[in-house]
């Protein structure tokens, strides 16, 4: 017999691989997503365009031509016509160096500033340690008792030779934290309980739980708050009355626990019905399977709609307008009421924007991270 010889390829369909990647980084970037053909590179150059010429417009109102202060005559009244003379070409800055104590404070005591400034720090160093992980035990309940303590000494006074102050004064910066921190801090625990409750084997617990979010959820902000502020005092006995900002706080306490409620009753329902069982099997009570197992790992799961609410809600509170209470964005549209102003409210919405800008960027890009660290082992 003679041999057979088999002429076999050395390598096997080498030839219809793709070349390997000649090139990465931001380079690779610009060519891949917006320079890949002659379409996008067209789109590119004529929004790059569009957005330089925005840019350069907008340097050249909000800096270059802007005016940053007036002269006040001799009754003190601001003299704003060289602002009124560039009809547009350039920012007026004086109204809010002028009026950017009344925006963040409302109509409290002038000489007692200091008072509601030490508030708002506070608050921000509140939420900087609660931020913080070492924290996170029963350290931080002491931490925020203190704190809050202090937060309503100083605001109220009558106390350590403070003079007092009614709580119709308030207004501007402290009064929008005050209502979306104790909002959501005492909504959160409650919708936890609600959820649960919409999820519990007896039915008492869970039909009272559904009417209460469905009913909540039903009805829009103002409504509530309208209600808090006219007909609830209608209820209570002769002699009796409760501060309007309390009612207002339980209202917008009520109404984010219903959302909230929704929010974390999807993540109980997103875990695998084995994390039950498994938890069933090992003997745990229904406290400790939901302490333990079951409600960390739902919410490690719903943080991005979890801290989305959050930021909706901390806006929301601009509607305590309502019932005449004066947040950060009404002292700002209040600012602008004097003659003088009249007329520079694009200046005053800019500095009332970048404020609450800086406050949900720093929550959006806190709850970034913090996914990012609780979700660590699910990329392993």
């Amino acid at each position: 017999m003679s041999d057979i010889t088999v002429n076999t390829p050395l390598t096997s369909g080498s030839e219809h691989r793709a070349a390997p990647i000649s090139a990465i980084g931001p380079v690779a970037w610009l060519r891949e997503n917006l320079f890949s053909g002659w379409l996008s590179t067209a789109v590119t150059l004529v929004l790059g365009y569009l957005i330089i010429r925005a840019v350069m417009g907008f340097v050249d109102w909000a800096f270059i031509n802007a005016i940053w202060s007036v002269p006040l005559n001799a009754n003190g009244v601001a003299q704003t016509q060289a602002c009124r003379e560039l009809h547009g070409s350039g920012a007026c800055w004086a109204v809010v160096t002028e009026k950017h104590r009344f925006m963040l404070f409302g109509t409290y005591p002038y000489e007692q500033h200091w008072r509601p400034a030490v508030v708002c720090l506070l608050f921000i160093g509140l939420f900087i340690v609660s931020a913080m992980r070492r924290f996170w035990n029963w350290t931080l309940i002491p931490i925020w008792m203190v704190t809050l303590t202090a937060i309503g000494m100083l605001m109220w006074g009558g106390v350590f030779g403070l003079p007092f102050v009614q709580q119709e004064r308030w207004g501007g910066l402290p009064i929008t934290l005050i209502l979306s921190t104790f909002g959501l801090a005492f909504a959160f625990p409650l919708s936890i309980l609600v959820a649960l409750g919409r999820r519990s084997n007896l039915p008492a617990i869970k039909v009272l739980c559904v009417v209460y979010v469905e009913l909540i959820r039903g009805v829009p902000l103002i409504s509530l708050l309208f209600m808090a502020s006219v007909m609830f005092p209608l209820f209570l006995p002769e002699g009796m009355n409760i501060d309007k900002l309390l009612r207002a706080q339980i209202a917008i306490i009520l109404f984010a626990g219903a959302y909230l409620a929704e929010v974390v009753r999807a993540g109980l329902q997103s875990l695998p019905k084995g994390q039950y069982e498994a938890a069933d099997a090992m003997g745990l009570s229904y406290w400790q399977k939901t302490g333990f197992i079951i409600l960390p790992q739902a919410l490690r799961m719903v943080i991005p709609p979890l801290v989305n609410t959050f930021i909706g809600f901390f806006k929301d509170t601009s509607l305590v307008l309502i019932i005449g209470i004066f947040d950060l964005l009404t002292a700002g549209k209040t600012a602008i009421v004097e003659p003088a102003w009249q007329g520079f409210g694009v200046e005053v919405y800019i500095f009332v924007g970048l404020i609450y800008l800086v406050f949900c960027f720093a929550m959006s890009k806190y709850s970034q991270g913090l996914e990012a660290d609780l979700n660590r082992h699910r990329r392993r």
